[in-house]
């Protein structure tokens, strides 16, 4: 049997929102079969649990914010979405993270800290089939049209793959690799997605700031790019950071849904995209339906093995 996993024991981790600048605690626990990963905001009178679902999705201005039901106006937790992508890497169904403030730590910027924490406590296999969302059918949203043109899509297949495509009008993000596929099959997402950081342009910072947003960016924790070069001492993680970093960005978006068989293909997406992409799919309850693997031989390769760790 393929199954559910969470974690053996609790770990923290302090660090800074990357767009309010406070300091964040963050404690994960482990959580029991069927839970799925939901926030808790412990710094409220009364202690508010969000479950995250993409009903529960209530802003993708900037990163994947969860609230109670999808209200605006409720207790929210933002930036979800790199934890998300290292639990997805790692096979993580069940998981309470307590938070004492509106914004998972940025950390380093990328999802590597993630992976960290979690193999430090470990991952422990629970006596429940882990349940796989399966698409049946292909489904796209497009948005814009000429130079504004975006779109995602998913599609049938026995795993889960992810292509993306990136256009920045920046010559030191074109001087890298705009396209990349990844197959999550491959047990390579440590060496190969975790470790890419988020990124911005130095043009755009300062009307970020004056909104309210990335008030905790640094050159510790993002790529930050003036209009011709990468401005970090200590350059590129990846010869294709950027665009990997938004497939590890869609890995935690697509990941509110839990795990996924299906093939995923953006064209200049983003959050927004990504979480209209699932509720289009659970509109229609003909393109997907949840399955089990009994048999680890029945699964797609590699989705049974636990990821080795650090």
């Amino acid at each position: 049997m393929v199954k559910q996993r969470t974690l053996k024991a609790l770990t923290r981790a302090v660090g800074v929102g990357i767009h309010s600048g406070q300091k964040v605690e963050m404690t994960l626990r482990p959580a029991a079969p069927n839970t799925g990963i939901v926030f808790r905001r412990i710094d409220l009178n009364t202690p508010v649990d969000i479950p995250v679902r993409p009903d529960t999705v209530c802003d993708t201005r900037m990163a994947t914010t969860v609230s109670p039901g999808g209200d605006p106006g409720a207790p929210r937790v933002q930036t979800i979405e790199h934890l998300l992508s290292a639990c997805a890497g790692l096979g993580i169904d069940n998981l309470y993270v307590d938070i004492n403030a509106d914004e998972v730590p940025i950390l380093d910027g990328s999802a590597a800290s993630f992976v960290f924490l979690l193999q430090s406590a470990g991952i422990a296999l629970q006596e429940a089939p882990k349940r796989f969302l399966r698409v049946k059918k292909t489904i796209e949203v497009r948005r814009g049209e000429g130079k504004r043109l975006m779109w995602a899509r998913l599609e049938p297949k026995h795993g889960y793959s992810l292509s993306f495509q990136i256009e920045f009008d920046n010559p030191a993000v074109a001087a890298t690799g705009q396209q990349y596929t990844f197959d999550m099959g491959a047990g390579s997402y440590k060496k190969e997605i975790a470790r890419a950081r988020t990124f911005g342009m130095t043009r755009d910072i300062e009307l970020m700031r004056s909104r309210g947003l990335t008030l905790g960016g640094a050159m510790d924790n993002a790529i930050v790019v003036d209009d011709y070069r990468v401005l970090n001492a200590d350059g590129l993680r990846y010869d294709d950071e950027f665009v990997k970093h938004k497939i590890l960005d869609a890995i935690g978006d697509m990941h509110v849904a839990g795990p996924l068989l299906a093939a995923y293909t953006s064209f200049k997406g983003g959050h927004a995209l990504n979480n209209i992409l699932l509720r289009e799919l659970l509109a229609d309850a003909e393109a997907y339906e949840y399955v089990s693997f009994e048999q680890e031989a029945a699964a797609p390769q590699g989705f049974a093995q636990l990821a080795p760790a650090w």
